[in-house]
């Protein structure tokens, strides 16, 4: 008999947080995979659950994959989880997944956190569209690339952030999207220093910027939707976008992006380029 791979979402924080449909399952399959087994047994010993666990990660899960199937091919129930939320949401296990649905297997939503829609559903900011894109780049020129490309899209764009990069990205929000955006940071969503703002940019940059304990914790970071150009903050975001854009690429390439974000004539843009 085919066994069954159940998707199960645990705690963000708080291990109250967790369904009694999760526990179950969780107590109740053959095999856990855990993208931690150190960090997953802490909700393991909570919630007695002995089941056995292995580790499945970034570095392991395509070498791991096959096996794990033909277990389940074999009858074995099978449950993923990650270190926190709900699996494959900028987590390990898409390929496992992948496979699992090529191969025929039954794969079984546990449903339960997720930070992204916890820290939306209380940022103030539209809910009615929004799209989520993972972990902003590590690098500042790629982030500037991909924050300039979500510039004027009509709904919330949600992305996470590491605390060693808070600062620089708020700053680089600033640089892309103008100081009149409201912007939502939540951190350390549903434990003890739970902190969720919504406020202008330059208001939130100086919040971390004044207290470097404010920039410990993962971040969610929301960003509301584009409005109707602003001529002046347009020209504002002309005057801080144009010079990093010229640093990175030639100035008619510059002026092109740079006045598709900014709603800003392209020959305005090129004349300013070419005077940088």
């Amino acid at each position: 008999m085919t066994g069954k791979l159940f998707i199960v979402a645990t705690p963000i924080g708080n291990l109250s947080d967790i369904t009694l449909r999760a526990i179950d399952i969780l107590k109740s399959v053959d095999i856990v995979l855990a993208e931690d087994t150190r960090h997953s047994k802490k909700l393991f010993t909570h919630y007695e659950i002995t089941t056995s666990i292995r580790a499945l990660h970034e570095h392991n899960e395509r070498e791991k994959t096959d096996s794990i199937i033909a277990e389940i091919n074999d009858g074995k129930q099978v449950a993923l989880i990650s270190d926190a939320g709900t699996p494959l949401i900028s987590d390990p296990g898409f390929v496992l997944v992948s496979t699992a649905k090529k191969e025929g297997i039954d794969v079984v939503p546990i449903p339960g956190p997720s930070a992204l829609i916890t820290a939306l559903s209380a940022s103030g900011l539209a809910i009615d569209k929004f799209t989520f894109f993972g972990f902003l780049p590590s690098r500042q020129a790629a982030r500037l690339k991909m924050l300039q490309a979500k510039t004027n899209l009509q709904e919330t764009i949600i992305f996470y952030e590491s605390p060693k990069r808070i600062l620089s990205t708020m700053e680089d929000l600033l640089k892309v999207f103008g100081a009149s955006r409201d912007v939502c940071i939540a951190k350390e969503l549903t434990k003890s220093f739970e902190t969720i703002l919504t406020n202008k940019l330059p208001n939130l940059i100086e919040y971390f910027a004044t207290d470097e304990s404010h920039q410990k914790g993962e971040f969610v970071i929301l960003v509301s939707p584009a409005d109707k150009i602003d001529i002046d903050e347009a020209e504002t975001q002309l005057e801080m976008l144009l010079p990093i854009l010229c640093s990175e690429m030639g100035a008619a390439k510059a002026a092109k992006l740079a006045s598709k974000i900014t709603g800003i004539d392209k020959k305005n843009c090129y004349k300013r380029a070419i005077a940088l």
